[in-house]
């Protein structure tokens, strides 16, 4: 009796089928409302349902030049439907590692998207590497930094996480630990 061991493309197709027919099968039998995300704590939200950046004046000097936002994420940070969008944005420079700001959006009272916290102002002189949500929906960053004007802007050599917590209404700076100095 001859091994079976190898698949043709009608091995493949007919996988490829059956597959389908399940992800079909699991779409018709869910609930309508299956989308819908529920209160259990903070959380990522699709980008559809939190403040758009788009047209919003960031609080940039680039003289002239225009801005880029570098990161973005959407989340409710309270679990029951503050739902923000923290953007990471610098000017768009031809050359070297321009300063970010790290701003968080929300709606405001007439339902537009807002600036309700500047977590990092670009005079601070930080690179937001990566920024996220925690579980308790605290924000957190790692920023690479200068130690002093001497350094050249390409080449950061303080490196630190920060994490800021919501309080009061406000988001507030609840700790900094250093990375490194390279």
């Amino acid at each position: 009796m001859a091994e079976h061991t190898r698949s043709t493309a009608i091995h493949w197709i007919a996988t490829a089928a059956a597959l389908g027919g399940v992800v079909a099968a699991a779409v018709a039998v869910s609930p309508a409302d299956a989308g819908t995300v529920t209160a259990d704590g903070p959380h990522s939200v699709p980008a559809a349902q939190a403040p758009n950046p788009a047209g919003i004046a960031l609080p940039l000097d680039c003289d002239g030049l225009p801005d880029r936002i570098t990161q973005r994420f959407s989340a409710d940070t309270t679990g029951h439907g503050t739902v923000v969008t923290v953007v990471a944005a610098r000017c768009a420079a031809p050359n070297g590692t321009p300063p970010d700001g790290l701003y968080v959006l929300g709606f405001g009272p007439d339902g537009r998207p807002r600036i309700t916290a500047t977590l990092i102002r670009p005079t601070q002189n930080l690179t937001v590497r990566s920024a996220g949500i925690r579980a308790d929906g605290s924000i957190h960053a790692t920023v690479d930094g200068y130690s002093s004007e001497d350094v050249p802007r390409c080449c950061a050599d303080l490196h630190d996480t920060d994490t800021w917590t919501l309080r009061d209404g406000g988001y507030v700076l609840t700790a900094s630990t250093p990375l490194a100095q390279t």
